[in-house]
């Protein structure tokens, strides 16, 4: 009997999982765990960036936002796929989600907080909420700091006008700053800005 109780507990569960990874749609924000069973070195937490992709290793680009976990979960094994003799058998999660943007206080027009997303070697990774006004220099000072594998030479900041939806790509040097530099641009962070620390090179 309690082994039947059991069973029945255990198919609820997981059809409870099974319907919540169907019927949530991925919003921007959000960070994914990716798990990769054929190849642990593919799994990772992937931020939903603000154009509403991620980014997977061998992959690239993968469109998210607005589809559910299991369409997110195929399109990445599709992916995947050309790389391996069959199949890889990927789980996709939620790992958190985006968290709501704080509101203006009344009687100001002026927005209190805005949010800007950071990925690749850094110590916290995501989306972060920062006051209008703020550098990448502050930025960087109060976001955990650099994995040991940062390339602090290259750091890049990504911004798309809202209007014409043209992308740009800022450079900061952490590094000159760091040794003393006073002619490095220290850039104002706008709404939406994604900042990328890539991963260093070999020699670098």
């Amino acid at each position: 009997m309690a082994k039947h109780i059991l069973t029945a507990v255990a198919l609820f569960l997981f059809a409870s999982v099974a319907a919540a990874q169907t019927s949530y749609k991925v919003r921007a924000g959000d960070t994914l765990r990716i798990e990769v069973l054929e190849d642990q070195s593919l799994n990772r937490n992937a931020l939903v960036l603000p154009d509403g992709s991620i980014s997977v290793p061998l992959v690239g680009s993968v469109a998210a936002a607005g589809k559910d976990l299991s369409a997110v979960q195929a399109a990445v094994e599709a992916g995947l796929a050309p790389n391996f003799a069959t199949k890889p058998t990927v789980f996709v999660t939620v790992n958190s989600l985006s968290q709501p943007k704080a509101t203006a206080s009344r009687g100001s027009s002026a927005p209190s907080t805005m949010d800007v997303y950071v990925m690749g070697e850094v110590q916290k990774p995501g989306k972060a909420s920062v006051k209008p006004g703020t550098s990448i220099l502050q930025f960087l000072a109060e976001s955990g700091g650099f994995t040991k594998f940062a390339a602090t030479k290259r750091i890049q900041v990504r911004r798309t006008d809202s209007k014409s939806g043209k992308a740009m790509v800022y450079g900061f040097n952490y590094k000159a700053v760091e040794q003393g530099s006073i002619s490095v641009n220290s850039i104002i962070l706008k709404e939406g800005d994604v900042i990328v620390v890539p991963e260093r090179r070999l020699f670098e």
